[in-house]
């Protein structure tokens, strides 16, 4: 681990991942892999999760050639100075700020989608200009063998390595000193991951997960809101960071939540789900066996049906779940969906902020007073209202956690950023001395009350603060040079 690091870091050295040209040819590079290898691509996630090829392409591919596009398309504006507002002691000044790389930087992805949640992070780290050093999830290892076979056919192998393996790779890997470190999957892990983090003062950025909370309010077209509740809740079986985790509700309309998810997971996936080819399978028989612990003791009000040899779980409907019971107390990551009764928005409030902030929230409601308050009461890392999921398919929105579902945050922009250092620039001339006079010693009251009068003046961004603040600029210098020389 040590020399793939050090070659890495030495690739970084020689300079050539800042050009912006060799980052656009690398993201192309990328751009080709996926079109020429789509086949391959989806046969993997095919052999990992069973998503069938509309599915992976859907949820995985094109939301990495969306990612590539954006990069390449925005890369030349996102790296030039960008200029900040000057004070009347630098208005003659080069201010600015100054996106540089990192350096070398870990993206250890996730299992639940191997392929997008690890190229999303190196295509971001790349545009900065940064070497990378990939960890794919061993879980999904038919994706982590195929990614560590592609990368090096079409991008520089020395700037971005794959590393493949389990926990013994991981944590030799994580020993090594890195400029920030991007990990996606459970706290727990985030946990350690940052613990390793602190030994170098590296920085982190943790996409994690938590019991995403969906309110739905008695007023709205419960019909609609069950439907997008079942595409967002069991797409990709469940496993989703930012799937619905529960359903808080009046009791007046659970039974009929209840008929709605039935009636559209029969729209779905027709009469006997696991025929259907857009229905995917848990990931293997440790995430089959404990969500099967998970049904124990659980009022189930459809599905319930399991398949240990084929790892099928049936997308399944919990009522009446008791907020202590053991399903509501860690975020489930599969197509389990308990219903908890609540009387009021008031106790959906309460209910959620009792509890770790999550990753999402979801609430539905023709409220708009109601659905502003929700956000402005509660605390997640994003909310989408009135339907799920989709605020990730948003390039100019932030997508990360909060607390204890992450910190951090990337896609598009906010990609670029996260691995970029934004560097303080200011560029003087050596010229107007006499107006510096009023900083240096010896010091006096004099000198205090003109510093107090320029330095601490407001002026508006208009074009006539611009030009009172020119003049003063020239007083200043004016009156300082007579009365100090």
């Amino acid at each position: 681990m040590e020399q793939v690091v050090e070659r890495a870091r030495a690739a970084f050295d020689s300079g050539r991942s800042r050009s912006v040209a060799f980052r656009v040819q690398q993201l192309r590079a990328l751009e080709r892999m996926v079109q020429e290898k789509q086949p391959e691509i989806t046969a993997a996630l095919q052999a990992d999760l069973s998503k069938s090829e509309c599915n992976a392409y859907s949820y995985e591919i094109i939301g990495v050639l969306g990612e590539i596009a954006l990069m390449v398309e925005k890369i030349h504006t996102w790296v030039a100075p960008q200029p900040v507002a000057k004070t009347i002691m630098t208005l003659t000044d080069e201010v600015y700020i100054h996106h540089e790389p990192l350096g070398v930087v870990l993206v250890i992805g996730a299992w639940n989608y191997p392929f997008v949640l690890v190229m999303h992070p190196l295509i971001g780290a790349i545009a900065a200009g940064n070497a990378v050093v990939t960890k794919p999830s061993e879980i999904s290892a038919n994706t982590a063998k195929l990614v560590a076979e592609l990368l090096p056919q079409y991008i520089d192998k020395d700037l971005y390595p794959v590393v493949n393996g389990g926990v013994k790779e991981t944590t030799e890997l994580l020993k090594q000193r890195f400029d920030h470190i991007f990990y996606t999957g459970s706290s727990q892990v985030g946990k350690v991951v940052m613990e390793a983090a602190a030994k170098h003062l590296t920085p982190v950025t943790l996409e994690l997960g938590g019991k995403s909370p969906c309110y739905i309010d008695k007023d709205c077209n419960i019909e609609i809101a069950c439907r997008r509740v079942t595409w967002g809740k069991y797409l990709n079986c469940g496993q989703t960071c930012i799937a619905p985790d529960y359903i808080l509700c009046d009791p007046s309309i659970q039974n009929k939540i209840v008929d709605n998810i039935r009636k559209t997971l029969k729209e779905f996936h027709g009469e006997d789900v696991k025929k259907s080819p857009d229905y995917e399978r848990i990931v293997n028989k440790h995430h089959f066996k404990r969500l099967v612990r998970l049904l124990e003791g659980q009022k189930i009000a459809y599905g319930g049906e399991t398949d240990e040899a084929t790892c099928f779980i049936a997308p399944t409907i919990l009522t009446d779940v008791s907020p202590e019971s053991t399903i509501m107390q860690a975020e489930i990551f599969g197509p389990l969906l308990p219903i908890v009764t609540i009387k009021s928005a008031d106790e959906a409030i309460q209910f959620i902020n009792r509890r770790e902030k999550p990753l999402t929230l979801y609430l539905f409601s023709n409220d708009k007073k109601l659905i502003k308050r929700m956000i402005s009461e509660t605390s997640s890392g994003g909310v989408t209202a009135n339907d799920v999921i989709m605020h990730y398919t948003v390039p100019d929105l932030p997508f990360g956690g909060v607390g204890y579902s992450g910190m951090g945050a990337y896609h598009g922009k906010h990609s670029f950023e996260t691995f970029s250092h934004r560097r303080s620039c200011l560029i003087k001339s050596l010229k107007m001395e006499s107006v510096n006079k009023i900083r240096y010693p010896p010091n006096s009251q004099r000198k205090l009350e003109w510093a107090k009068f320029f330095l601490l003046k407001r002026f508006n961004k208009g074009k006539v603060g611009f030009i009172a603040l020119a003049l003063l600029s020239a007083i200043l210098a004016v009156v300082i040079k007579v009365a100090y020389s």
